[in-house]
């Protein structure tokens, strides 16, 4: 069973994700394809970027420049799976958001598996714009972006009493990201248990040292 991960991507007191996370993480949990756990950008007070290759120490097991930035590198490489819960702020992620992201590029936690996304918003977006620079900043990491989302406009009024959303479209569209999130987990989980390349900058690297290394006149 691929274990998934729901990262809660904002810590604003006021945030809709109170509403939206909780009703996630349970479909998520009764679709019978993931092992889900919750981590809440709230209780990760993680430094704002602070790691650089002399905060790392052993590359092989790396310190980094908090015990709590090692642990979410740890929590985030044990994962098969990822749904991001996000708003949107000036067109983006939140900054705790991108920062979270940002702090495990040294272990590639999240290279070769599957990233999907719940955004909402107070206003008509649904964090649509938000979603779609959170899959370039995915890219970069290596992870895959899926190209099938949530989107929840007016967040505020888009649940019931009992938590469940008002609209069918939205109950739907989280029916239809699960299921390409289970496909995509499985489909890429074999591909790693095959073997993986190694990151893309490690071996552009190492062919440029090698074109050099070439050219180099000999003694």
């Amino acid at each position: 069973m691929s274990k998934l991960k729901i990262i809660v991507g904002t810590t604003r007191p006021t945030r809709a994700a109170d509403r939206v996370a909780p009703w996630v993480a349970s479909v998520a949990a009764a679709h019978g394809g993931f092992e889900v756990e919750v981590l809440d950008l709230r209780d990760w007070p993680l430094p704002f970027f602070s790691e650089h290759f002399g905060t790392l120490g052993d590359i092989n097991d790396p310190t980094y420049s908090e015990p709590l930035v090692k642990a979410w590198n740890k929590v985030i490489k044990d994962a098969d799976a990822y749904i991001v819960v996000t708003s949107e702020y000036n067109h983006s992620i939140p900054g705790v958001l991108k920062n979270a992201i940002d702090s495990v590029w040294a272990s590639n936690a999240f290279r070769n598996k599957p990233v999907a996304a719940v955004g909402y918003s107070a206003g008509i977006s649904g964090a649509i714009r938000a979603i779609e620079h959170l899959a370039q900043i995915v890219v970069e990491a290596e992870a895959v972006p899926l190209r099938n989302t949530v989107v929840i406009p007016f967040a505020n009024g888009a649940f019931d009493d009992t938590g469940r959303p008002t609209s069918a479209d939205t109950s739907a569209a989280l029916d239809v990201l699960l299921d390409d999130l289970a496909w995509w987990s499985g489909a890429l989980e074999q591909a790693r248990t095959a073997g993986e390349l190694l990151p893309g900058r490690v071996r552009l690297r190492d062919a440029v040292l090698k074109a050099e290394a070439a050219k180099a006149p000999t003694a």
